[in-house]
């Protein structure tokens, strides 16, 4: 007897579920200037400076230059485009059990990774290896929505070639999970990898 599948297709992440970041260099940097370790990350994540870059409306170093803009209302000009770009330049990894996992489930249903990022997002998968590891890419910067406006979920959906309600979606921000959840989506919050390798095991047997 067959049992049948919990669902057809895994909507994934990037950022904090497959791609993690050393940002010891921007800490040291933060306390030489005297900033709070995280002020960095807020600015540049503030969705003033942030957005128009998920959208694709602006380049990467027109975003650097916007957070650059902004954190030096905190410190220097100069001291305030050092640690952007220590930020920006800071060193990724991808994570290997992650990615393990996520190839067995690509032998049963394809992986679309679904992340918000900017135009260079390309680029960073190539650097990472990563150019033709997902079935399907949807980017915020591409689609022109980002994560958790429902729409995103719906094109991930559409080029997966599943309904939502069959999709997996695993993401490490509460946010992203719930507006899946409310599109009647299987999602889980990601906060280490038990948390995909329960999920994925339905799948996996």
């Amino acid at each position: 007897m067959t049992i049948p599948r919990p669902y057809d297709a895994v909507l994934c992440d990037f950022d904090g579920v497959i791609r993690f970041y050393d940002q010891s260099e921007l800490t040291e940097l933060e306390r030489a200037v005297g900033l709070a370790e995280g002020t960095t990350a807020k600015v540049v994540f503030a969705p003033e400076v942030d957005m128009p870059a998920l959208l694709g409306q602006i380049t990467v170093e027109q975003w650097m230059e916007a957070a650059e803009a902004a954190l030096a209302v905190q410190v220097p000009r100069e001291q305030a485009r050092a640690l952007v770009t220590a930020f920006v330049k800071a060193p990724a990894r991808a994570d290997e059990d992650v990615l393990g996992l996520l190839r067995r489930a690509q032998e049963h249903v394809p992986v679309v990774l679904v992340t918000n990022a900017t135009l260079s997002l390309e680029d960073d998968l190539a650097w990472l290896g990563l150019s033709h590891f997902a079935d399907e890419v949807v980017s915020s910067a591409l689609v022109g929505v980002a994560k958790p406006d429902p729409r995103i979920y719906e094109i991930a959906a559409e080029r997966a070639g599943v309904p939502l309600g069959r999709c997996l979606f695993v993401d490490d921000r509460e946010e992203n999970v719930e507006a899946a959840r409310a599109l009647g989506v299987t999602a889980v919050l990601f906060t280490g990898l038990p948390d995909l390798e329960t999920a994925l095991a339905p799948l996996l047997g």
